[in-house]
């Protein structure tokens, strides 16, 4: 063998995530379901979110020992059934993050902070 080749061998490594690709996910899980208005931005303090880096247009994470919490911020059209909806938030949440990457999801807390009356979701106006 020559000291110019490297053996390589089967060995597991490190996979490293970004917060913010995790944050998108949960944004784009939490939008897809009907129902839900928007992601409110506005239920914590902008000096607060400015030095919290595991927050993002209304979703907020944190770890302890090695299991994820997630925490949504939603406003929710009016008409539809909030606790069902909820549900189906945290449902598609933890699909959506269990398909991607393999961590422990401890909780995962939808807070419903408004109903938007401006309009359904399935008026034609």
């Amino acid at each position: 063998m020559s000291n110019n080749e490297i053996k390589l061998r089967p060995t597991k490594g490190n996979i490293t995530f970004n917060d913010h690709i995790i944050l998108s996910v949960i944004n784009l899980a939490t939008k897809e379901i009907a129902g839900v208005s928007s992601l409110d931005t506005k239920h914590m303090f902008a000096l607060k979110r400015w030095f919290n880096k595991n927050y993002s247009n209304g979703v907020k994470i944190s770890y302890l020992n090695n299991s994820m919490i997630v925490d949504v911020y939603i406003n929710v059209f009016f008409g539809y059934n909030v606790s069902e909806i909820a549900y189906r938030v945290q449902e598609n949440i933890k699909n959506s993050i269990a398909s991607m990457i393999d961590i422990n999801i401890d909780n995962i807390n939808v807070h419903v902070i408004g109903v938007d009356f401006s309009k359904s979701e399935d008026s034609d106006i």
